[in-house]
């Protein structure tokens, strides 16, 4: 971040300790400043140090708890979530979703908008009008705001804010920090739409306390974010995790990307369609899909069930290259198609028992997460305020 009201947020915490107190707070809190000391392995007297310029510019407050058996007082550290406002976009294929959230990513306003087309112009268009309708929603939002964060699919280079190719949105070379900082007089932090679920996860949800694991979405396209080591994982130029691009069979049907085979293109929604409707059943949308896979009987069900696990077993392979290549501790499945888990799941689970390699699979937690198109969103804030402290909230 470079430009906040006051003093600058960076500039605060520009100590790493600095960040990782702040961090450990928003994350694990409220902590008492020797919980805290040990949370962090370092000095009381670090602390004691340290705190004195994120309590002073109110940041981080101490108040007075009763904790223990006896009911004794304790000063215990809390975030101030209303220090800054932070504005999460999520961009579609066919819709904008958009949220401010407090300095704690508690949602103050949320709204989605549909697009007619996902060109550059109109999807970038539409975040912009909507995160300024948003913040102005928002009591003297203005003069309190840390930044804008977006997550878009595809290849996204978070250093430059380009897009450098998403197949889903067919974009390419596509720079989205320039026009929203132009549009919204804005700092503006971009990445890989999953990756924005994996700092969600890892701050509040499944991954609190895993240092290693996934978030795999399923629904048009197959995503994937990684924590590695207690890092979100991007790779050299942001590429990794193209977990959807993963090659499976040279001879499989064509990918939205081009190539042949890819996981995508044999476990996400179009592939759940084709095998539908390849076996003579009409079927335009992947809802009506799930619909004849849950009806009563009928040959329409029995086919339907079909392609579902079709599709499981095909990610359930790729799930063990996973599990194979980085011995993850979980693997979180998202995105809105996990909302036919109850279909695609048992054949997935299978596939990967039968492909990981020694104790991969057993080593693996898998957790199913349907995620609601508005927390992309909201995982997209947390990335404003996660560069805002220089990564210390990996």
């Amino acid at each position: 971040m470079t430009s906040l009201p006051g003093i600058r947020f960076s500039d605060l915490v520009g100590e790493r300790t600095r960040a990782e107190i702040f961090a450990a707070v928003l994350t694990e809190g409220p902590l008492s400043r020797s919980g805290l000391a040990r949370r962090l392995g370092v000095a009381p007297s670090t602390v004691t140090r340290l705190l004195p310029l994120l309590l002073e510019h109110d940041y981080l407050r101490e108040t007075v708890t009763l904790t223990g058996s006896r009911g004794r007082p304790q000063k215990m550290l809390r975030i101030n979530p209303g220090k800054h406002v932070v504005a999460g976009v999520k961009i579609g294929p066919a819709r904008v979703s958009a949220v401010i959230t407090d300095m704690a990513a508690g949602v103050l306003a949320r709204a989605e908008e549909p697009i007619g087309d996902s060109t550059p112009e109109t999807a970038l268009s539409a975040a912009a009008s909507l995160t300024r309708r948003l913040l102005s929603e928002v009591p003297e939002a203005a003069d309190r705001t840390l930044g804008v964060g977006v997550g878009v699919s595809g290849h996204v280079e978070p250093c430059t804010g380009v897009c450098r190719y998403s197949s889903l949105l067919d974009w390419d070379q596509v720079d989205v920090a320039g026009p929203l900082r132009a549009a919204t007089g804005l700092p503006v932090v971009v990445n890989n739409d999953v990756n924005t679920l994996v700092v969600a996860e890892r701050w509040f949800g499944r991954g609190r306390g895993v240092d290693t694991f996934a978030v795999v979405t399923v629904g048009p396209g197959i995503g994937c974010g990684l924590l590695i080591g207690g890092t979100l994982f991007s790779g050299a130029t942001g590429l990794a995790g193209e977990f959807g691009h993963l090659p499976l069979d040279p001879a499989g049907p064509l990918c939205s990307c081009g190539h042949r085979g890819c996981l995508e293109s044999l476990a996400g929604d179009r592939a759940v369609l084709r095998h539908v409707r390849d076996a003579g059943v009409t079927c335009t949308t992947i809802d009506e899909a799930a619909g004849l896979a849950r009806s009563p009987r009928g040959w329409s069900r029995t086919a339907a069930r079909a392609a579902f696990a079709e599709a499981g077993a095909a990610l359930g392979r790729g799930l063990a290259v996973l599990c194979n290549l980085l011995n993850p501790q979980l693997i979180v499945i998202a995105g809105e198609g996990a909302a036919a888990h109850d279909l695609f799941g048992p054949a997935m689970s299978r596939a990967l028992q039968a492909h990981a390699f020694s104790d991969a699979a057993r080593d693996c937690s898998l957790h199913v997460d349907p995620v609601p198109h508005g927390q992309w969103a909201r995982g997209a804030a947390c990335l404003v305020i996660r560069d805002a402290v220089d990564g210390a909230l990996s």
